[in-house]
């Protein structure tokens, strides 16, 4: 019998006696044995429409001989079976089952993504998750599900930007930061210094990216009382790792080695962010991007250099990143920032 986690949610009608019913229906399922059920916290609805009813949530521990997929198909029945409508993203809804953890599996399908996506920033997912499986492990992260709410019970309240040049960071920190009344910490940028260093990086290289070192270092030194203040939410449009990830791409390999572990000590006293928005791009839709801002500066950038750049961000993600992550595409502004807004939101 495998182990999943599911959590149940609702916001119209009779919430209590809904998440009774849904919580009844899998009880008595052949194929299900329930192993476990939170108690129902009262929270308010993120993302969707505006003005929404408060949601009850918990979560389930279940054990089950049926595979993920399913286990997604007999939730979803249960949801039609108790009106659910799915006319609306994260609009009102009569009951909302998810399939948070399966053991663990990791799935990425059209109809289904292990672990749920979302669960690891979602506070309402997360608290009611760890009254019943506080031990179990997400399985791309590798903390415990008691581990990544403690997480955001005790991180600095910061959200890091990350991604290549002409992404659009910092479009995306500066609306975040108006809408959420945000600190908003810039990438230090000296656009001559920048036009000299572009125009011929293998002579200023190294210089280049340690003066960034520096900077960035300063800008998100972990003892700046700024980071203890955890009523306000703090958001850069960098990500203090893209320090690696550059030099990788722009030093010559030799030298590179020095860079990190310059890197690796100056690391040990920034602030961590509670959560990581990486934005991707394809190197085609950066090149047109960084174009179409006109920045002198970046005249000489090349197509395949901000391919490089973005893979080595992805790169630096998967070997030093820990923590929640939201990869979303650069591609669509509107649903990006909601998207961000909407995990801001569900991390308080």
């Amino acid at each position: 019998m495998a182990s999943c986690l599911i959590a149940l949610g609702s916001n119209l009608g009779d919430r209590h006696a809904a998440l009774e019913q849904a919580v009844e229906l899998l009880r008595q399922h052949p194929d299900v044995e329930l192993a476990a059920c939170s108690r129902w916290h009262e929270t308010a609805a993120v993302g969707g429409p505006t003005e929404q009813a408060s949601f009850l949530n918990g979560a389930a521990l279940l054990h089950t001989s049926l595979s993920p997929a399913n286990v997604l198909t007999v939730l979803q029945l249960i949801e039609n079976q108790l009106g659910r409508q799915r006319d609306v993203r994260w609009g009102p809804r009569a009951i909302d089952l998810d399939l948070l953890l399966y053991e663990r599996q990791v799935l990425d399908t059209d109809r289904l993504q292990l672990p749920h996506p979302r669960m690891a920033w979602r506070r309402f997912a997360l608290q009611p998750a760890a009254e019943v499986a506080a031990d179990m492990v997400h399985p791309t992260i590798g903390w415990t599900v008691s581990r990544l709410l403690e997480h955001l019970d005790t991180a600095a309240n910061y959200v890091a930007l990350a991604g290549s040049i002409g992404v659009g960071k910092s479009v995306l920190a500066e609306r975040l930061a108006i809408e959420t009344s945000a600190r908003l910490v810039r990438e230090p940028l000296d656009l001559k210094h920048l036009a000299t260093f572009y125009a011929d990086p293998s002579s200023h290289a190294r210089q280049t990216e340690l003066e960034f070192l520096r900077q960035r270092t300063e800008a998100l030194a972990a003892d700046d009382t700024a980071w203890t203040e955890r009523s306000v939410l703090s958001l850069s449009d960098f990500w203090y790792d893209q320090s690696a990830a550059f030099a990788r791409v722009w030093l010559p390999a030799a030298e590179y080695p020095a860079f990190r572990q310059q890197w690796c000590e100056a690391r040990r006293h920034v602030v961590r962010p509670k959560l990581l928005v990486l934005l991707e791009a394809s190197a085609d839709a950066l090149f047109d991007r960084v174009q179409r801002r006109g920045r002198r500066c970046e005249q000489h950038l090349t197509a395949e250099q901000l391919g490089s750049i973005a893979a080595s961000i992805r790169h630096e993600v998967r070997e030093t990143y820990e923590g929640p992550l939201l990869v979303a595409s650069a591609d669509d502004f509107d649903a990006t920032y909601r998207e961000t807004l909407a995990a801001i939101e569900a991390m308080r």
